[in-house]
């Protein structure tokens, strides 16, 4: 009996899934939402957040899967680093940026960034943005492609511009703070 009732707890988990982010994810709902997609209307939607990379420390959100670099080319980076709406690591969380960036300037310090901006609370709990660019980190601002999203943000476009908020030169930590703007239906 013990055995039946977990199965029934975890098939109502699974059947409530869409419901706690909010939309439907099945193949029959996006081909519906497809079928719609003409009567929709496109929005603008802005985000401001922080991204926290630790790479040193306590709690490393950001790990070097190959050897350090003088110049950094060559280094790649694997990243689960929380969203946060301010500046400290105890404010709200909205999410995490899951992804990698490697160093990809031989002559310059200039990264090449694949992340998906995961929101994990509030109205776009289960929704993602993905960004694949360029990211120049000496430059004061930095303009980065979103090319995609999913659930709330379906066919997302638009741009990120991120800025060192604090960096840390013995730990390498960052706190870099993005403003997102993106056209989505």
């Amino acid at each position: 009996m013990a055995g039946l009732a977990a199965l029934l707890l975890l098939w109502s988990m699974v059947i409530a899934m869409p419901m706690v982010h909010g939309i439907d994810e099945s193949p029959q709902a996006v081909e519906k939402w497809f079928k719609e997609l003409g009567r929709r209307k496109e929005k603008v939607t802005k985000i401001h957040f922080y991204l926290h990379d630790t790479v040193s420390g306590k709690n490393i959100t950001s790990f070097n899967v190959t050897a350090i670099k003088p110049n950094q080319f060559g280094q790649i980076n694997v990243a689960d680093d929380p969203l946060t709406t301010g500046p400290e690591l105890n404010s709200t969380i909205l999410g995490r940026a899951q992804g990698i960036y490697l160093g990809a300037g031989l002559h310059e310090i200039d990264l090449l960034i694949a992340f998906n901006f995961v929101f994990t609370t509030r109205k776009y709990n289960g929704s993602t943005l993905s960004v694949l660019a360029r990211d120049p980190i000496l430059q004061k601002y930095r303009e980065m492609p979103i090319v995609g999203g999913s659930g709330v943000f379906r066919l997302a476009r638009g741009i990120a511009t991120s800025q060192i908020y604090t960096f840390d030169t013995t730990s390498l930590n960052a706190v870099l703070e993005y403003h997102v703007i993106v056209i989505h239906y």
